[in-house]
């Protein structure tokens, strides 16, 4: 599975729209490739209280109710076609649900891929 068929997958999800007067939903779409090699996507919920999650998120949420934990690429995508590496807290998240998943891959911008580890240079659990 290549990059840029997980970059079209989460393009594929991408959808802004307004879910209510204090919601919206859909401007950022992420792929993730399980160890099993099923694709996982997910969409970023933006709240005005801040309980939103990101896209990244809704697909680890998704690979776990599918009975999976294992993460070996992940890529998101902006509503204007732009790879976004994940945030600080889709970082951490995704690595705690698999001591492996420190070694997935992801793309962090066009052309750009890194392991998640490197994007937690000072993990805490050390």
């Amino acid at each position: 599975m290549t990059f840029s068929e997980l970059y079209s997958k989460a393009n594929a999800v991408i959808n802004p729209r307004k879910l209510s007067e204090y919601a919206s939903a859909g401007g950022v779409g992420a792929a993730i490739l399980s160890e099993s090699g099923t694709i996982y996507t997910g969409v970023c919920i933006d709240t005005a209280c801040s309980l939103g999650f990101c896209a990244e998120h809704t697909a680890a949420a998704t690979i776990i109710t599918q009975g999976e934990n294992r993460v070996v690429k992940m890529i998101a995508v902006g509503s204007n076609g732009n790879i976004m590496p994940p945030c600080g807290r889709c970082r951490e998240f995704i690595s705690q649900l698999n001591d492996e998943n420190l070694s997935a891959e992801v793309m962090v911008d066009d052309g750009v891929i890194v392991t998640l580890k490197e994007l937690l240079p000072h993990d805490w659990r050390k």
